[in-house]
């Protein structure tokens, strides 16, 4: 029996929240992602988890479905305050990596969580170090294909990973999807292997 519902189409999103053992089902929730003028970006990313969710929920009233609580995340790469969104091409998936050779990014990762009483929110940071890449490094991971849908055009879980020399803080956030924030705000719910 459905639990929950997800407002995400993320392979990996879908992967992750099934490990928190809560029954679910994804929902479309399409919304504009275009960042407000001077923004900051963990205002950015809070924002865009809860107009997913609201965006959910709203789905769930105009279709009629059982009103159970709807789950959104949203990812941003963040390099000295510019948002590093999904490359538009290979060569601005290229560029990107670039910006991130040898540096420290941070990835943020917001939760919002929508009921019946309004919406809950988290936020996951996680700092993440990259080696230095050379240009053969790059267009050999560009041309993988792999970039193409990720935020700051990389995924760690994936040949991404070993551009990675440090990460300091959640593995899982980073792929999208923090497991322990997100089990913690779904057993507030009792939801989840934690509740």
């Amino acid at each position: 029996m459905t639990q929950l519902y997800l407002a995400s189409g993320s392979p990996r999103r879908k992967e992750l929240l099934a490990q928190t053992g809560v029954m679910f089902e994804r929902i479309a929730a399409p919304i504009d992602e275009t960042p407000q003028a001077a923004e900051q970006p963990r205002d950015y990313v809070i924002r865009m988890a809860v107009e997913k969710a609201e965006s959910g929920w709203q789905h769930l009233i105009s279709m009629g479905l059982a009103l159970k609580p709807v789950l959104a995340s949203d990812t941003s790469v963040v390099l000295a305050d510019e948002i590093l969104g999904k490359p538009l091409d290979a060569a601005d998936a290229a560029a990107m990596l670039r910006k991130l050779s040898g540096q420290t990014h941070e990835v943020l990762t917001s939760l919002a969580l929508r009921d019946e009483h309004g919406v809950q929110t988290r936020l996951s940071v996680s700092r993440v170090t990259f080696a230095q890449l050379s240009d053969a490094q790059i267009a050999t991971y560009v041309a993988s294909g792999e970039p193409m849908d990720k935020a700051g055009a990389y995924g760690i879980q994936g040949l991404g990973g070993v551009f990675v020399a440090h990460l300091d803080g959640s593995f899982t956030g980073v792929m999208g999807l923090p497991l322990h924030d997100t089990a913690a705000l779904l057993a507030e719910h009792g939801l989840g292997v934690l509740a």
